[in-house]
């Protein structure tokens, strides 16, 4: 944990506002504790959905690494090979839409 930005949930009561300011920074976030302990951060709104679509694609194409991987490889050895399409994995990973809007049905459905 960064100490800086590691703050007890009563001294981020008092600077709630400009916390709020300060997390809008890009990769600036705070961690609050009680008795020591972390308990929750705050980040800003943007970086928590980048955060969630984040997670939604790598449970879309659980071996999106793999295939990042293997083109960074041939890219540096100059090999040049065919490739999926975006289309071709979403297909062979049985998706449809884009994540936001599954993002919103799931939401919906989870509200419910």
């Amino acid at each position: 944990m960064d100490t800086k930005t590691t703050i007890p949930i009563t001294e981020a009561r008092k600077r709630i506002f400009e916390i709020s300011d300060e997390v809008q920074k890009p990769g600036l976030y705070y961690t609050f504790t009680e008795k020591g302990k972390p308990k929750t951060v705050m980040m800003s709104a943007e970086e928590f959905e980048s955060l969630q679509e984040t997670i939604e694609v790598l449970r879309d194409f659980p071996d999106l690494d793999k295939y990042v991987k293997e083109m960074e490889k041939d890219l540096k050895s100059g090999k040049y090979k065919s490739y999926k399409t975006l289309q071709e994995l979403m297909s062979e990973y049985e998706i449809s839409g884009n994540i936001q809007t599954r993002n919103r049905k799931r939401a919906r459905k989870n509200s419910r």
